[in-house]
């Protein structure tokens, strides 16, 4: 990494931070990263308050104290807001995720770069190709999860949670049916081979009179059909996962010792109640 200079002994704002930044490369700087993102109009951004600027090769201008100077032959294709020169959206949560090292703000940020429509996975996986290696074995790893159609952070936990459970292979938020056509369910997990279900329910989607019915409807329905079912809030998969992984596999093994109930994935007929 480049030595630091320090620019200013005063607290800088973002406006300043910025353009103290573009001032520094002597304007032949873009803004990457966590910055450029944000003023995307992306919220899952690292609040360090650092200015990732890209510049081409060759040249000698150092990283400062709130500026990261990376000189790269590869400059992206540039998008100016509010007088500002962007990198693209693909190539600036890249540059930003692939300086993080826990996997759960690297997934929040690209699903969310995702979900918002402000990029595609094509061009983050196209970016991640076309770019440095450097720090991008978790993008890549999220990236496959968002080739799989992953689409919350919650759900991306689960799945690492049942693949470390050793448990058979689970479909995602397939619809069930029982032995008349009738729909069941709808679960976030779903063993076909066991014919249990695992539902990460939070506060937030079953909280309140209406939603907490159609959770008691669901389990009932669960139950008449024969299907075991595991609850689970999001936050114990962050803060408890062994202990989940233990509920999971203890369930597994209850549902391996009964007759599989007559119920599948997919029907003729659903009645969803």
């Amino acid at each position: 990494m480049p030595g630091i200079v320090l620019l200013s002994k005063e607290r800088p704002t973002a406006r300043h931070r910025v353009e103290a930044a573009l001032m520094h490369t002597a304007g032949r700087g873009v803004v990457t990263g966590f910055e450029a993102a944000r003023r995307y109009g992306l919220r899952q951004v690292d609040p360090h308050g650092t200015v990732h600027i890209l510049i081409p090769e060759p040249g000698h201008i150092r990283s400062a104290k709130f500026t990261i100077v990376e000189r790269t032959i590869d400059m992206p294709e540039r998008r100016v807001l509010e007088g500002v020169p962007l990198a693209v959206p693909a190539r600036a949560v890249l540059d930003g995720v692939r300086r993080i090292r826990e996997v759960e703000p690297v997934r929040a940020l690209l699903i969310e770069s995702v979900e918002t429509g402000l990029c595609s996975v094509g061009e983050l996986s196209a970016e991640l190709e076309s770019g440095s290696r450097r720090g991008t074995a978790l993008p890549r790893a999220v990236i496959r999860e968002l080739e799989a159609d992953v689409k919350s952070v919650p759900e991306a936990a689960a799945i690492e949670i049942w693949n470390r459970a050793g448990l058979p292979p689970a479909e995602r938020n397939v619809k069930i049916y029982d032995a008349h056509g009738n729909y069941v369910g709808k679960p976030d997990s779903w063993c076909d081979e066991l014919a249990m279900a695992w539902e990460v329910d939070s506060y937030a989607h079953h909280f309140g009179r209406d939603a907490f019915r159609r959770t008691l409807h669901r389990n009932n329905r669960y139950a008449a059909a024969g299907i075991c079912v595991v609850q689970t809030l999001p936050s114990r998969i962050r803060d408890e996962p062994d202990k989940v992984i233990a509920e999971l596999r203890a369930a597994a093994e209850a549902a391996a010792q009964r007759p599989r109930p007559n119920v599948s994935m997919g029907g003729s007929s659903e009645r969803a109640a």
